[in-house]
């Protein structure tokens, strides 16, 4: 398989500051990541929000689009925060402007909504195509004892034991590059060719996850669904439904209606995403941006 790049500039707007910001989401009120109109979002929030410290429109880019109920441990966005504006944040007090935006913003921020860290950005950074991976975790409580009332939005509870043992042999088989076009959403002129890193399922026996059936999903990018269809399809191999090949088979299908059901939003993390670091961050998002062909 080869790749072509066809590059694209990213640069921090002119007279303005890039900052990064590392938050997290609890997903259950929220009608996914992205403005919508009329509907409650992450990105509506955050952006509301930054207007009312930084008294101007504010843009965020985000690492990626997390879908209606899908929560987030570790998400990371962008924006160009104009010089003035920037240089008015700390007021009166001695922080630095870093700190002092990280302070305003955690006070007018809803409570489902945490900011972590926020840093100027290195030049050329950017948030989606900047990104090295995207980790996401999968939580199926699929015993009685591993039901818990007090997780039950972040964890999907399954009637019947999974065989964790076949949906992790089952699951090695996709990790590579390859077109997961039977696992997306279609959208048009959107490459569905990804590199999976990891697909691994557990049954930690220790922590807060201890007992459930745990799948740690780890790629370059995902296109639209592709967790939750990945996840689907190893369920159906982990009920004895299909082969330990089911997954494999649908992935050399190519063909959308060949894979099982997308699974429940809420028993989806975003743990983590990791970036190269300056100035590979910024080459990335220059190869990245340009449009993937097999």
């Amino acid at each position: 398989m080869n790749l072509q790049f066809l590059p694209e500039n990213n640069a921090t707007a002119p007279n303005s500051v890039g900052v990064r910001l590392d938050f997290g989401y609890d997903g259950t009120e929220f009608s996914g990541w992205a403005v919508q109109p009329g509907l409650r979002t992450v990105q509506g929030e955050f952006e509301d929000a930054l207007a009312r410290v930084l008294r101007a429109p504010s843009r965020l880019t985000a690492a990626g689009r997390t879908d209606a109920g899908v929560h987030a441990r570790r998400q990371v966005a962008h924006l160009d925060i104009p010089m003035a504006s920037w240089e008015q944040l700390p007021g009166r007090s001695d922080r630095q402007p870093t700190q002092a935006l990280l302070d305003r913003i955690t006070a007018v921020l809803p409570k489902d909504i945490v900011v972590t860290n926020v840093q100027k950005a290195n030049p050329g950074f950017d948030a989606r195509f900047s990104a090295g991976s995207r980790r996401y975790t999968y939580r199926i409580a699929d015993t009685p004892a591993a039901r818990n009332a007090l997780n039950s939005h972040y964890v999907l509870r399954w009637r019947h034991k999974l065989d964790i043992t076949a949906m992790d042999e089952a699951a090695r088989l996709l990790v590579g590059l390859n077109d997961f076009a039977a696992y997306c959403k279609p959208r048009p002129d959107a490459t569905t060719i990804r590199r999976l890193i990891t697909f691994a399922w557990r049954r930690p026996e220790t922590g807060a996850d201890q007992g459930l059936a745990v799948a740690t999903i780890r790629a370059d990018a995902f296109c639209h669904n592709m967790v939750r269809a990945l996840v689907g399809a190893a369920i159906k191999v982990g009920e004895g439904k299909q082969p330990i090949s089911y997954p494999y088979d649908v992935l050399l299908s190519r063909q959308r209606e060949q894979a099982a059901a997308i699974v429940p939003a809420h028993g989806l993390t975003l743990e983590e995403v990791t970036y190269p670091p300056p100035p590979f961050d910024a080459e990335r998002a220059t190869q990245i941006r340009a449009k993937r062909r097999l």
